[in-house]
């Protein structure tokens, strides 16, 4: 059986001498601070969908020069990567409150509705050709076989010969 190192005593270790401090010698200690009452706050979300150290750099080297103060990043993670999927970016800086233009919302969403978006366009020409597909049946439904011959280039498909249909025996 080995045998166990001993380990050596320890000595109380002396408390580090107090350090003098002298008033005026550290920088700032001869300003009196400035104290601004609080002002309403603009707030300014970025949304990076690819999380790295260069995305983040260059939204920050953007929005700060612009007097937007960060205010903090919010990582969205995935389940099966350590790495975020996502980040949010979010910005504050003093500024006079704006209230909504609620007038100006409405015709936007009026224009919205006129022209639509791309997106909106193409969600719409799916459900033209869906109810075209689903209101006029040009066709009853065929069987296996006969979708096969068509895809074949079949015009008729072929009768199935005798002897290769399997029969129970008796």
């Amino acid at each position: 059986m080995p045998t166990k190192k001993k380990r050596p005593s320890r000595k109380a270790a002396k408390p580090p001498p107090e350090r003098t401090r002298r008033a005026g010698k550290r920088p700032g200690s001869g300003h009196t601070p400035v104290v601004r009452a609080p002002g309403p706050l603009q707030y300014k979300v970025v949304e990076l969908s690819t999380v790295d150290e260069g995305s983040l750099e260059r939204t920050l080297n953007e929005w700060v020069p612009k007097g937007w103060n960060l205010d903090g990043v919010q990582f969205a993670m995935r389940e099966a990567s350590k790495r975020p999927a996502m980040a949010f970016v979010f910005f504050t800086r003093e500024g006079e409150v704006v209230e909504p233009d609620v007038d100006e919302a409405r015709e936007r969403l009026m224009r919205l509705s006129e022209t639509g978006s791309a997106t909106a366009e193409l969600m719409a020409d799916h459900a033209r050709v869906h109810q075209k597909r689903t209101a006029y049946p040009t066709k009853l439904p065929i069987s296996a076989h006969e979708r096969l011959a068509q895809l074949a280039g079949l015009d008729e498909p072929e009768s199935p010969e005798k002897g290769l249909i399997l029969e129970p025996e008796e």
